[in-house]
């Protein structure tokens, strides 16, 4: 990656982990048109579900995820009962009990939950939708939150597997970002979970952040695998600081430039390499026994609004304010108002605010783009035939790759695109090529690197 130009790294472009993203949902999609998807769903295939809780006990000043600060117990009990009422509502709108293959809890910190709450919601889950035996039952947790009685109740829960940020261990990157969680308390955190039976483990580091060096970031790599986990990941901090407020309190004159974000992020990834993990996608580690790794090498592998996955359903239900789902027919979002989002499950009305209908050349740029993002290749022409769209129109979009050609990011061999070998970094800026909607909107992104 340290060959990659400047000139590109500070290039905005979507993240794509759905398409067409999120700013281009609009108001014209709404509940009664959810609720017909809802009905076309089949019962018999493997569904998911994604369970956002948007509260947090602090804001964390680099955070991007949709969530408040609350103290209070009684807003969390509150939300509790509606999620369980959201839960009901939609189940009652589908044809069947459908099967489910992986349940995804994120926030916010979904574990701020009395632990009452959460296995109340984990019963309503079970009640309404059928578990599979083999099913991933995953949660984004805050190291400085777990103890063992919240090992005790996710294990009762039938959670399988945890996500903890630690983003970096150098006290002075963590001060400044307001998450102070040293060394001892993740590891804390990780052996509580392993000793109720948590085996899969998942750790989150982040580069671009504020004082951050070669140093303290090879430091935190060599902390974060002597924890072993089976994955990691590996961000590119967002500064966007026009969408949340909170990141003006990150000193923007402390953040490394481009060039240094490249070189960060490249001496990261040696060291996790170094350490035997392999490079899943764009920002992803596994052990080579771990399923995403594999299913990266059999070119299974996925991308949603978690990133990399091995989630193959057709079918992702969101639960909660702002949650996000996808059905085959488009994508749907709730209300990000709290209030508004409250008085529609309360009127048994699903809370929808936005969403896009998806047409055949949607589908098809879709596919091109995920698949450039996970097996960093696509064959236009073969899955235009596939959608039964006009190949011309994929075919225009060729000449916005004469740059990434040139620069040694792209090549092209007839109708098939692949992402180099030393572009990989930078596979969102191909996948953007095939964006329909990205020159028509006005939506600010986050850099390519």
């Amino acid at each position: 990656m340290t060959n990659v130009p400047l000139k590109y790294a500070t290039r905005s472009v979507p993240r794509y982990t759905s398409y067409p993203t999120a700013p281009h949902f609009s108001n014209e999609v709404g509940a009664e048109t959810y609720e017909h998807w809802l009905a076309e769903i089949d019962p018999q295939k493997p569904i998911s579900l994604y369970l956002h809780v948007p509260f947090c006990d602090s804001m964390c000043h680099y955070c991007g995820c949709y969530t408040k600060v609350t103290k209070q117990e009684k807003p969390l009990r509150d939300y509790t009962e509606h999620l369980v009422r959201e839960l009901e509502l939609v189940a009652s709108k589908l044809p069947g009990n459908p099967p489910v293959s992986h349940i995804h809890w994120g926030g916010g910190t979904p574990s701020i939950l009395p632990h009452d709450c959460f296995l109340k919601v984990v019963d309503a889950l079970r009640r309404h939708f059928r578990f599979l035996d083999d099913m991933e039952h995953a949660i984004e947790l805050d190291p400085r939150t777990v103890t063992a009685e919240l090992a005790e109740t996710l294990r009762q829960a039938g959670i399988t597997r945890a996500s903890l940020g630690v983003q970096d261990f150098d006290l002075k990157v963590q001060e400044t970002v307001g998450r102070v969680q040293p060394y001892d308390q993740v590891k804390a955190s990780v052996d509580a979970l392993r000793a109720v039976g948590i085996e899969k483990i998942n750790l989150d580091l982040m580069y671009g952040l504020p004082f951050q060096s070669l140093e303290t970031i090879r430091k935190a790599v060599d902390l974060t695998v002597s924890l072993d986990p089976s994955r990691l990941a590996l961000f590119g901090y967002a500064h966007v600081p026009w969408m949340k407020k909170h990141q003006r309190l990150i000193p923007e004159d402390k953040l490394p430039n481009a060039e240094e974000r490249i070189v960060l992020f490249d001496e990261a990834s040696k060291a996790l390499m170094e350490h035997g993990y392999e490079q899943i996608g764009l920002d992803h580690f596994a052990k080579a026994d771990d399923p995403l790794a594999i299913a990266a090498r059999e070119g299974s592998m996925r991308r949603n609004f978690q990133g990399y996955t091995t989630d193959e359903a057709d079918v992702l239900i969101g639960i909660g304010a702002s949650s996000i789902g996808k059905l085959p027919q488009g994508y749907i979002q709730n209300s990000p108002d709290f209030g508004g989002w409250e008085r529609a499950v309360e009127a048994g009305q699903l809370p929808i605010a936005r969403g896009i209908a998806l047409d055949q050349d949607d589908r098809a740029r879709a596919t091109i783009i995920m698949s450039l993002m996970t097996a960093y290749e696509a064959d236009v022409a073969g899955i235009a035939e596939a959608y039964g769209v006009p190949l011309a129109p994929l075919r225009a979009c060729y000449h916005q790759l004469e740059e990434l050609q040139a620069d040694g990011i792209a090549e092209r061999s007839g109708d098939v695109v692949r992402v180099t070998l030393s572009g990989r970094p930078l596979v969102r800026l191909v996948a953007a090529v095939f964006d329909a909607y990205l020159q028509t909107g006005k939506a600010r992104h986050s850099v390519a690197v």
